[in-house]
């Protein structure tokens, strides 16, 4: 792919990605995303075969990303240290009111039963590699599991409420049952 067609493509996901954070990967449709990414429609099957396959690969990445900020952690935390600064940062105001570098879950979750199974399959992947990273042993596993459901929930329910006095309670209090 030349570097023309490799940065425009990368204009698209980004788009994807901020569409995806806000409104899931179904809502959001191809028209809108190429017009934020400065784009006109004509030019999306030059890039993607369809929306899904855009939308799975903004939400893949996102995914990455994810795991490559707590793979930068220190390795001589332990499980318990690793969650807890995890859950600091993930049910912050800041990354409840952020619409770029946030996590797709909250707002996909409910949609994955609708969209082909790939988007199941890239969830299960992810949640699996995050497990293995929060926990530090075998024994630890299920309460990573319960944190990171935890973590996902407090957030997904303070998106929707909004900025305000009992979403910033419900993030405290998520933040303190990880902690």
């Amino acid at each position: 792919m030349n570097d023309k067609k490799a940065q425009t493509r990368e204009r698209i996901l980004q788009a994807a990605s901020s569409a995806l954070i806000q409104r899931g990967p179904a809502e959001p449709s191809v028209g809108e995303v190429m017009g934020a990414a400065g784009l006109t429609v004509g030019g999306f099957y030059a890039h993607f075969e369809s929306k899904d396959a855009m939308m799975l690969e903004a939400f893949t990445q996102l995914l990455d990303q994810r795991r490559a900020m707590i793979a930068e952690m220190d390795a001589s935390l332990t499980g318990e240290e690793r969650r807890a600064l995890v859950a600091a940062f993930y049910l912050s105001r800041k990354h409840r009111d952020s619409t770029e570098h946030a996590c797709p879950i909250p707002a996909s979750v409910g949609e994955l039963g609708r969209l082909p199974d790939d988007f199941r399959l890239a969830l299960n992947e992810h949640i699996e590699l995050m497990v293995a990273q929060l926990a530090a042993s075998p024994e630890d596993t299920d309460k990573a599991l319960a944190d990171l459901a935890l973590m996902v929930g407090g957030l997904a329910l303070a998106r929707a409420l909004g900025a305000g006095d009992l979403s910033d309670r419900l993030l405290r209090a998520a933040k303190s049952a990880v902690l």
